[in-house]
């Protein structure tokens, strides 16, 4: 949960008006009991008012920098589904499902 909630933090500095955080890492390829490789963020923020969906994802792996694996961190995926207050209501506040893993079944 460490890596949780240290994500968790860091989105605070969005000022977000709603934050869900699930850890997928058991849908993928090499899971044991605690891990913290792949992540699903939803945030919905005021902050992102008038920027484009690659601005946001930019801001955001701004946020997380050392928790990446490219970094040093344990984070080897963090799905990001950032919106605005208005296109949170725009999209019923439901989030898209998560793919499945390709190397989810490999031995």
């Amino acid at each position: 949960m460490q890596t949780h909630n240290e994500v968790l933090k860091r989105v605070e500095t969005l000022n977000p008006t709603h934050v869900e955080l699930i850890n997928e890492s058991m849908n993928h390829a090499g899971y044991f009991e605690g891990k913290e490789s792949h992540f699903k963020l939803t945030v919905v923020s005021p902050d992102f008012e008038g920027k484009r969906r690659v601005a946001r994802h930019q801001l955001i792996y701004s946020l997380m920098d050392n928790l990446m694996t490219s970094q040093g961190g344990s984070i080897h995926a963090l799905a990001i589904h950032a919106y605005s207050p208005d296109e949170w209501q725009q999209q019923n506040q439901t989030v898209p499902a998560s793919p499945l893993c390709a190397g989810k079944n490999k031995a």
